[in-house]
């Protein structure tokens, strides 16, 4: 399992609302100041998604957004440009991460 938690704010929501579309995604809502993300395997945010769904412009939605918006995380995650992911095993992120799983002498 990953996942992460967001600040009950309009953001979270838009977030939290763009997120319950996902098959392998569970998200607990209301909490008093806290959404929480739970995903099997690993979970991607899609910035494009949350530009839509928010109505706002492509571009708007980005790496700061997710970070002011979010306030723990379990599992790895990688940042790229037009998403984050997040891995419940961290070697699956090795290939984002240029990280050798090869033991060496």
């Amino acid at each position: 399992m990953c996942g992460f938690t967001l600040m009950n704010n309009q953001v979270g929501e838009v977030m939290a609302g763009v997120m319950r579309g996902k098959d392998n995604v569970d998200v607990t809502s209301p909490l008093p100041s806290l959404i929480r993300v739970d995903g099997k395997d690993r979970i991607e945010i899609l910035y494009s998604e949350m530009d839509e769904a928010a109505g706002e412009e492509a571009g708007w939605f980005d790496q700061a957004e997710f970070e002011a918006n979010m306030s723990t995380h379990y599992g790895r995650m990688v940042f790229l440009d037009d998403r984050a992911i997040v891995f419940a095993n961290p070697e699956d992120a090795a290939e984002y991460l240029d990280f050798d799983l090869v033991v060496r002498d």
